[in-house]
């Protein structure tokens, strides 16, 4: 274990410590405009961000992975500032931290298993689509503002051909900076976004009330946090085993996250969760060990503590060059041209999923559509149950094939022929196999109806399992109940 500790943190060091400082940039603008959005002081966002980068990355599961103040948790808790206050929002991320740790002990995290490839497919092209939305308007309202960004754009893009030493995005912020400020040109920057101070976060008690109706105003909040914030986080480390082709711990990830709101709660932070944008900064810049993620929260702090007077004057657009060069490798332009060779049906669930979420500007809403259409054609397809007819005067025999559930109950009951002719029925279930009480109750009812006609009808070939669901839940006996002589 040891050992592993010590590949997870010191053997990546350079460029986890590289990485990191490139995400910090990154993530001081996201901190701030997530704490706007929740209507709170824009410190709140920097001491969470600060608070659970630390935690995640001594106790999450999945290293490289940056946590954060997050807009999905911001947008659910907007109201709750609004309705009664800061000091409620740190109780409620108390809370949907409590929930976290308590999921991940019951192992949730195994449930990612069930989300299928168009699902996350979906989920990074919607993902990349509302990154750039969310940075255009960073572009608007004079041509300069326009011509710095494609100057950060470029020199993102363009910089790695002279040297890969020094992250081209550091060298694009630092440059941006130095022409605006040389130059006094009079432009957006992060201090006009919010005071931004240099004091360091302080152990407190959210000052509320601790009673039943405290506890009945934020619990749906802090359900609603915690399962945006699991599904966001779990997404996002899934995301990074695939680019990196290692395995993650789903479970050791939620416990992670619960801890980490927890202490941003207690350090007078808002609610975060996986970041995936500066998550993927992060890997595409070499960062995969926990020291990346330690590095970008507390360079973070730092930068603003002790370099306050530099970090109010740099220019949001450098900040937002960024962000869209990190938007555009975020979408799978190969998920495209893959349109025309991949299943229809993966194709709608892709479009669904992104379609979900740019309309509700929500990417857990549009992962659980995802996966509630996934379910549906899954259903649909194996649903397809084949039934073949063998007739010998007035005995009939049936042998069914394929998997008998709720969804292929109606064609499996509608086979049957019913003439008065018949006088014996034998039902083969050897190629078959009984999945749920919808199964059970279609064979007793193709049984009443031949009970009712006086044919004999008797049932073969369960498995051991399926005999014993039949056995447990059918009115009926295999081979002498349903007879009516």
């Amino acid at each position: 274990m040891l050992k592993n500790a010590k590949k997870e943190w010191f053997s990546n060091i350079k460029k986890d410590l590289l990485a990191g400082i490139v995400v910090c940039m990154a993530l001081i603008p996201e901190a701030i405009g997530f704490s706007i959005v929740a209507g709170v002081d824009p410190m709140v966002g920097v001491y969470a961000s600060f608070v659970i980068s630390v935690i995640t990355a001594i106790f999450g599961g999945r290293t490289g992975l940056i946590s954060a103040a997050a807009g999905a948790t911001a947008l659910v808790l907007a109201s709750l500032v609004k309705d009664y206050g800061v000091q409620y929002l740190f109780a409620a991320t108390i809370l949907a931290g409590l929930i976290q740790a308590v999921l991940g002990y019951f192992k949730i995290g195994n449930l990612m298993k069930f989300i299928p490839k168009p699902v996350m497919i979906g989920f990074v092209n919607a993902l990349g689509i509302l990154m750039f939305q969310s940075q255009i308007g960073h572009f608007k309202g004079s041509y300069i503002l326009i011509v710095l960004g494609i100057l950060g754009i470029g020199i993102i893009y363009l910089f790695p051909k002279i040297t890969k030493s020094i992250p081209s995005p550091i060298v694009a912020i630092f440059t941006i900076t130095l022409i605006v400020n040389i130059f006094k040109i009079d432009i957006t920057m992060l201090g006009d976004m919010g005071n931004i101070t240099k004091d360091l976060p302080k152990f407190m008690i959210p000052n509320i009330p601790f009673n039943l109706e405290t506890l009945n105003i934020i619990l749906p909040y802090s359900i609603s946090v915690a399962l945006v914030g699991i599904v966001e986080s779990l997404l996002t480390a899934q995301l990074i085993d695939d680019l990196t082709d290692t395995p993650s711990d789903k479970n050791r990830e939620c416990i992670g996250q619960g801890l980490a709101n927890i202490g941003a709660g207690f350090f007078g932070g808002i609610a975060g969760c996986g970041m995936i944008g500066q998550t993927i900064i992060n890997n595409n810049y070499g960062g995969r060990g926990r020291l990346s993620t330690l590095t970008a929260g507390t360079a973070m702090l730092f930068s603003i503590i002790l370099l306050n007077e530099f970090v109010v004057n740099i220019p949001v657009v450098a900040l937002a060059s960024v962000m869209i060069v990190v938007s555009i490798t975020t979408f799978d332009f190969e998920s495209i041209k893959r349109i025309k060779f991949v299943p229809k049906s993966d194709t709608l669930i892709m479009m669904s999923t992104v379609f979900v979420v740019l309309l509700t500007h929500n990417l857990a809403y549009g992962v659980v559509v995802g996966i509630i259409i996934s379910a549906l054609v899954f259903a649909s397809k194996t649903s397809e149950i084949e039934i073949n007819k063998n007739v010998i005067n007035s005995f009939v025999k049936f042998d069914i094939k394929g998997p008998l559930f709720f969804a292929s109950t109606t064609k499996f009951i509608d086979a049957f022929d019913y003439s008065k002719d018949i006088t014996n029925v034998e039902i083969d279930f050897t190629h078959a196999k009984i999945c749920d009480e919808s199964a059970v109750s279609a064979i007793d009812k193709v049984i009443l109806k031949y009970k009712s006609q006086d044919v004999d009808v008797k049932l073969i070939g369960f498995s051991i399992a399926c005999s014993h669901l039949f056995d447990k839940v059918s009115v009926h006996d295999k081979e002498t109940s349903v007879s009516s002589h």
